[in-house]
């Protein structure tokens, strides 16, 4: 005898086929490992890192992506939920150039229009991706929000690998933290202890340029030339990123981008050896057509530039229009599958009381 499928038993499959479902999802992973492949770095020589990600939210063609760090957080530090850089995580500082020192890495949405500038790779569809991270040591100077520096000694508190969403988007499953130890990977064990001094690296221990206030840089140069500051005046539009590079800096130094009075920045960036530095900061949708300022921060006769920005693309539609129109499309679906199950109800009913009848 056949099993017979009543109308009441098409509601959960009615409900199932009309109504919207979410995919569910886990938070970003990181797996860390130095040449021994220990989640270990050496207090005072620069250590490379293997990084490898996984179960974060890669978004095609999305702008942007994930930025990789190093350093320390602290209670509250996502900035999905109001953290910010210099308050409630600090991280060793380095250029966002693609051929920066290695200290930091973007991570790049598949398809994603900032792709030409990731130097840590594209992300999968799946969510993972993989890339490798300099430290150049157990100390380092970081900015915190009033443009001052800090010192984080990792050997006192605990540091590690920090990803966090690219150019400005917070994006609660692409934050992480990952604790990395401190211990002692170069020395002989059958040599005698001794401290290094600062800039001695032993064999084995990769070279580098670090910024200035860490345990193995030498001093900065001198600059080389006046200093001077140019922007990419043929990308100056509001809501587009800016090219920016300036020349004639001390080498080692920190500086930090500024348009105008505070309208957008962008930061900390660590001027090269040869007195040069370079990178990107985002112009709001909202700037007024006109000519602006872009001055950097940081380092003495620190210069600025006048250019010209362009209004953006007019009347863009609003996100909370879309938003709200993504919200009406879910009602109406559900409504259709309201109006549904009241007919099978009723078709249910209707069968009852005909059985009565006879």
């Amino acid at each position: 005898m056949h099993a017979r499928l009543t109308p009441l038993a098409l509601v959960p499959l009615l409900a199932a086929l009309l109504l919207p479902t979410f995919p569910a999802h886990a938070d970003g992973r990181v797996s860390v490992g130095n040449d021994s492949g220990d989640a270990r770095i050496d207090p005072a020589y620069a250590t490379t890192l293997t990084l490898s990600g996984s179960g974060f939210q890669s978004i095609r063609g999305g702008h942007g992506g994930i930025y990789v760090f190093f350093g320390t957080v602290q209670s509250g530090w996502r900035p999905s939920q109001g953290g910010a850089t210099g308050a409630d995580y600090f991280y060793v500082p380095d250029s966002e150039a693609r051929d920066n020192a290695g200290f930091q890495r973007f991570v790049a949405f598949p398809g994603s229009d900032t792709a030409s500038s990731a130097n840590g790779g594209t992300m999968s569809a799946s969510g993972s991706w993989s890339t490798s991270l300099v430290v150049p040591g157990a100390v380092f100077q970081a900015f915190d929000r009033d443009g001052g520096s800090r010192r984080i000694d990792c050997r006192q508190v605990t540091c590690g690998v920090i990803t966090v969403g690219a150019h400005g988007v917070a994006n609660a499953r692409n934050e992480s933290f990952t604790p990395v130890s401190v211990g002692d990977l170069y020395a002989d064990p059958s040599a005698p202890s001794e401290t290094p001094e600062p800039g001695d690296v032993p064999s084995g221990a990769p070279a580098i340029d670090v910024p200035s206030g860490t345990t193995v840089t030498t001093g900065p140069a001198a600059p080389r030339g006046p200093p001077a500051l140019e922007v990419d005046r043929g990308s100056a539009q509001a809501g587009h990123v800016l090219a920016f590079s300036a020349t004639g800096l001390t080498a080692g130094a920190q500086v930090s981008a500024v348009l105008d009075d505070g309208v957008a920045g962008a930061g900390p960036f660590v001027v090269g050896s040869d007195g040069t530095v370079g990178g990107v900061i985002t112009l709001p949708a909202d700037v007024e057509g006109g000519t602006h300022e872009l001055r950097l921060f940081g380092t003495a006769d620190a210069p600025s530039v006048r250019f010209a920005i362009t209004a953006g693309d007019s009347e863009p539609e609003p996100a909370a229009a879309r938003a709200s129109d993504d919200r009406a499309g879910v009602l109406a679906l559900a409504g259709s599958a309201l109006v549904l199950l009241v007919v099978v109800v009723r078709l249910l009913v209707l069968r009852r009381g005909g059985r009565r009848a006879a």
